[in-house]
């Protein structure tokens, strides 16, 4: 028999996966609580057990997203050198494919910040998070005199903005989407060229 906990963790769980599954059909704008729950087959009760609001549950399932992109870079080299284009490659696939596997989540993330007041600089501080990774190895390259089109910090957010965005126009669109490969291959050529 299932302890307190577990069921608490499964009831969190199906929250989160019924989540996933409307904001992929439905969008996030468009899903209520109410439909979360009724997906879930849990009572609305139970949400605010786990959530106080929608938009805490969007921020549990991009915690989620960035787990998983974590993941795919289980031995990361803080040493990577992204202006060579086998390591920059191996950042871009691990970005494409977490967006993939957590579209849901990208629409949710797009169609919320719809709702930021304007200038609230939540989209650039959301940026700057997830584009950490890609200013260390930024900072570096540019500490070793390699010349770099602007501030390490600058590029990593337009780096990010730009596989942030075109993921999600290509991944939203209708059959037949661009291949992965395609994808990776031309965002990474273009980054490389940009860092050279």
């Amino acid at each position: 028999m299932a302890t307190r906990r577990e069921k608490a963790a499964q009831t969190s769980a199906a929250l989160k996966e019924a989540a996933r599954q409307l904001f992929a059909t439905r969008g996030y704008l468009n899903t209520k609580i109410s439909d979360i729950t009724a997906e879930a087959g849990r009572a609305v009760g139970s949400f605010y057990d786990h959530f106080a609001s929608k938009e805490e549950l969007l921020r549990a399932l991009l915690a989620d997203m960035q787990a998983t992109a974590g993941e795919a870079l289980p031995d990361h080299d803080p040493d990577h050198d992204l202006s060579d284009e086998a390591q920059l490659r191996f950042h871009v696939a691990a970005a494409w494919h977490t967006f993939k596997t957590h579209l849901p989540v990208m629409v949710a993330l797009f169609q919320s910040s719809m709702l930021e007041a304007p200038f609230s600089g939540q989209a650039r501080t959301r940026l700057a998070e997830d584009t950490e990774i890609l200013r260390q190895h930024l900072e570096l390259l540019a500490s070793r005199g390699h010349q770099l089109p602007g501030r390490p910090a600058v590029v990593a957010e337009a780096m990010g903005a730009m596989l942030a965005m075109f993921a999600y126009a290509h991944l939203t669109a209708p059959e037949p989407r661009l291949p992965d490969d395609e994808a990776i291959d031309t965002l990474t050529a273009l980054l490389h060229r940009g860092l050279r």
